[in-house]
């Protein structure tokens, strides 16, 4: 900004000046010295000079960093404690200051050197204000461990704060708080040379500092204008303000560990805490606010571990003393917890002894582990050995488990099976972890077995037969392990139901690897035991079936022989889950097991070796005994029945395929697993569709003249079967599910252009009966007596029951169709050549009129 100011002097009415006084006023006005800073404060001299002068004008200021040796001359602020202080003022620098330049005026007549000799002239003097500097509120020490507040940081102030350390190489933790003001202040730090080491941006810092020594941190606004406020605070790692010392029994298992308060906006606090080089710490969730972070250093304050939010384990792989440092990462206040654990030789433990086979008595141990929180159990082995790990929660709640030698390294934890293999003899110890989600502490109990020792195994009982009950096992405790020894030869094939796992004599699993094969190939000869228990939170012992079971040779399964279609299986039903199938010649055989409810089991057929030959229905079998398996369950007690048949059908029923002009089939199924034949007429090539009552419990499956499948047809089906295979072509029957005993009624109508008579066109005069003894109506339509699309219709007039209408091609496929109802209309797009219109009820007394016409004749 400049101002404007005539030289002329102004004359008061009746007064007059001495000539020298007014050369005097003649002369620009100059101000020599310091100038102070703040409004209204007078322009430096080395800004004056005239509009027509040839004097040379200073430059423009550059812009001012906080951080340079001018900008700390100009403008020094007062040390204090962070308060709002004002600025001290300094002079300015010699290099910043321009001498006055005074003129004299000459005596009349006279010519100064260097001066014009024409009359004086009004001269007008501009004055440029420099620009003020902005003020800046606070700044000054910042001692160590302290939070200070500044109320106001306004446009480009800068304030400039200075913090000592007397450790060289230290780290800084500084903490700068966002303030409540719209605008967040950054900034550095710099050295005494103005080097620039570290940004600095709201909330937790760090700044890693060179020699001991003072350090300046220089904070501003993001932009040239606005306004804001803040916090700040700093602490030194290597020298911190203060550092308390943690409880010495802090680290032992059950101890509720240190509380712990952080001020607001608050750079970390500091605790000393002793243990033994190359422990191992697990420290728990600290709780209080969100976002608590953490340093562990070392005797020479290196960085061991850094800590955050939910805790972690930590290393002291080099001396002590210890040094926990911690801060809430955004600088909220709040109190948390040091809690932590020596998982290393820890304190604190049960005492857990290796428990036996059967009720383990006083080896097990009970515990209550917080949320997110372990608790321990110390443990002994005189030799390496597998242990089997029985830890249930009581609260059906998950957990996990983990076992670590002396030092603290994982030996193995709770993954896939719960068999941990220490390595050597030892103390080792068991931990037990709660999730972070639980609501309220997690309750268990924990057991070790030894699965290389047989203290506590039951007798060996060897095999057991067939036909034999399975042993029934008591579990006293929830964490019982039982053991069930038998002995066996190399090449055996055993099946155990009702256990966990079979194991060798060292306590090692045998097989463990997948395999399509039923059973358990035993690999040598000698001793083996079965290890079961099961899991339970109640209060009531709990017991359970346990078999083993030799599917080599096996012994106590019943005989089946080979039987008859239309006739009852020649096995009677049994309470036991294999047979001997004695097959007199070589051939395929259709093999199926049912229980008493007619409902098909899962089977396999096995040979002497108890290798897979086959599975139901179709089993090309070798003269000779074979077992069938009828469940993978040794302690099965279903009772059931096996049809064995040849697979080519012989003494079938013959039966039509006109079956809507002649009387159907009937006949009874007596007992579940009674399969009855009836032998078609039909040629290979045609098609031929099955006529049932509605909801008929009948299942009819076609085979061809080897008994090979070509298709199932049930009542609710409308779509024909083509008979692919050689023929005779049969009509197997069976009952449904849960459907032991029935009698029925079957028909069968071919459906590839029978003989059947004439629909007439255009004509409601159609009539036809149905009723038990005739299921179905048929008709042929010719070519020429229907148009590419066709409208068929069918209605009862009087009876009981529904009809459903099929249309067929010449090849016996089926275009269009229904379902069954009272009356209804079909639109068909059908193909060149004479079709045929089937109309199959549901075996009522019935009458109904059935008529066609072209589509979109009314």
């Amino acid at each position: 900004m400049s101002r404007t100011v005539l030289s002329r002097p102004v004359i008061r009415a009746g007064k007059s000046l001495p000539r020298l006084a007014l050369a005097a006023l003649l002369v620009p006005a100059l101000a020599v010295g310091p100038i102070a800073a703040g409004d209204g404060a007078p322009t430096p001299a080395a800004a004056v000079g005239t509009s027509d002068s040839t004097a040379t004008h200073p430059p423009a200021p550059a812009t001012w960093d906080p951080g340079s040796p001018a900008a700390t001359a100009r403008k020094t602020p007062a040390t204090g404690s962070g308060r709002n202080t004002p600025d001290r003022d300094v002079p300015v620098p010699a290099a910043e200051r321009t001498a006055p330049q005074l003129a004299t005026t000459p005596a009349p007549g006279t010519q100064a050197a260097g001066l014009s000799t024409g009359q004086p002239r009004t001269r007008s003097t501009t004055i440029v204000r420099q620009p003020k500097p902005p003020r800046s509120r606070c700044g000054g020490v910042l001692a160590l461990g302290r939070v200070f507040t500044c109320t106001a940081i306004v446009d480009q102030a800068q304030d400039v704060w200075t913090v000592t350390t007397t450790a060289a190489d230290d780290l800084l933790l500084i903490q700068l708080g966002r303030g409540s003001g719209p605008d967040s202040v950054g900034g550095r730090v710099a050295d005494a040379a103005g080097r620039e080491l570290c940004r600095l941006g709201v909330d937790a810092n760090r700044c890693r500092v060179g020699a001991a020594g003072t350090y300046r941190i220089t904070l501003r606004l993001p932009y040239s204008t606005g306004r804001g406020n803040y916090t700040i605070a700093a602490e030194s790692t290597h020298t911190p303000s203060s550092c308390g010392q943690l409880p010495a029994d802090l680290f032992d298992f059950g101890s509720p560990g240190s509380t712990v308060t952080l001020p607001a906006g608050a750079a970390a606090r500091c605790h000393l805490f002793d243990q033994p080089r190359g422990a191992l710490l697990r420290f728990a969730d600290p709780g209080g606010p969100r976002d608590i972070r953490g340093l562990i250093l070392d005797g020479q304050h290196g960085t061991l571990c850094e800590l955050s939010y939910g805790g972690g384990d930590c290393w002291l792989e080099r001396p002590g003393p210890y040094r926990l440092l911690s801060w809430e990462q955004y600088g909220k206040e709040g109190t948390h917890l040091v809690k932590a654990r020596r998982l290393s030789d820890p304190a604190g433990c049960q005492s857990l002894p290796l428990a036996p086979y059967g009720d383990p008595g006083s080896a097990v141990n009970s515990g209550a582990t917080p949320a997110g929180e372990t608790t321990c159990h110390i443990f002994s082995t005189d030799a390496a050995r597998p242990l089997l790990v029985r830890a249930i929660s009581l609260d059906a709640t998950s957990f996990d488990w983990q076992v670590l030698d002396a030092t603290g390294a994982q030996v193995c934890a709770r993954e896939g099976i719960p068999v941990c293999s220490v390595p050597a003899a030892g103390r080792y110890t068991l931990l037990v972890s709660s999730p972070l989600y639980a609501d309220r502490p997690h309750r268990y109990e924990v057991a070790l077995n030894p699965l290389d020792r047989a203290d506590g195994c039951a007798p060996n009982t060897g095999y057991a037969p067939w036909d034999q009950p399975a042993l029934q096992v008591r579990q006293l405790a929830r964490v019982q392990t039982n053991c069930h020894p038998f002995t066996g030869l190399a090449g055996e094939r055993v099946i155990v139901s009702g256990a966990r796992w079979t194991m060798d004599s060292g306590g090692e699993r045998v097989c463990t690897e997948p395999s399509d094969q039923v059973g358990c190939v035993l690999p040598a000869d000698g001793d083996y035991r079965v290890i079961s228990y099961r899991e339970w939170t109640g209060n009531a012992p709990e017991t359970y079936p346990l078999a083993i079971r030799r599917i080599s040779d096996p012994v106590g399964c019943p005989t089946v022989r080979p039987g008859s279609y239309g006739t009852a299986p020649t096995g009677a039903p049994a309470p036991v889950a294999c047979r001997i199938l004695d097959v007199p010649a070589a051939g395929v055989y259709r093999v199926t097991a049912l229980d008493s409810d007619n409902v098909t089991a899962f089977a396999r057929v096995l040979d002497t070796a108890g290798r897979t030959v086959c599975a139901q229905v179709r089993c090309p079998l070798p003269a000779g005994r074979h077992t069938l398996l009828a469940s993978g369950d040794a302690t099965s007690t279903t009772e059931f029945v096996v049809s064995l048949l040849p697979l080519r059908p012989t003494g079938c029923t013959p039966v039509s395929d006109a079956g809507w002009a002649d009387a159907p089939h009937r006949g009874r199924i007596d007992t579940s697993g009674q399969i009855d034949c009836l032998v078609l007429p039909t040629l290979s090539g045609a098609s031929i569709a099955t006529l049932l009552p509605v909801d008929a419990a009948l299942n009819v499956d076609i085979v061809d003249a080897d008994g090979e499948a070509e298709c199932s047809l049930w009542w609710y089906t409308w779509h024909g079967c083509e008979l692919d295979g050689p023929a005779p072509h049969s009509a197997l029957l069976t009952g449904h599910t849960f459907v032991t005993q029935l009698a029925y009624t079957v028909g069968f109508a071919r459906t590839d252009a029978p003989a059947c008579p004439t629909l007439p066109r255009d004509t409601t005069d159609t009539t036809v009966t149905t009723g038990p003894d005739r299921l179905a109506a048929c008709f042929t339509v010719p070519a020429d007596q229907h148009a590419a699309r066709q409208t068929l219709t069918w209605a009862r007039t009087a009876g009981t029951g529904r009809a459903r209408l099929t249309v067929f091609d010449g090849a016996g496929r089926s275009p269009c169709g229904t379902d069954r109802a009272v009356q209804g209309t079909v639109t068909c797009a059908l193909p060149p050549g004479p079709v045929t219109v089937l109309l199959d009820a549901d075996g009522n007394t019935a009458t109904y009129r059935l008529g066609h016409r072209n589509a979109g004749t009314s």
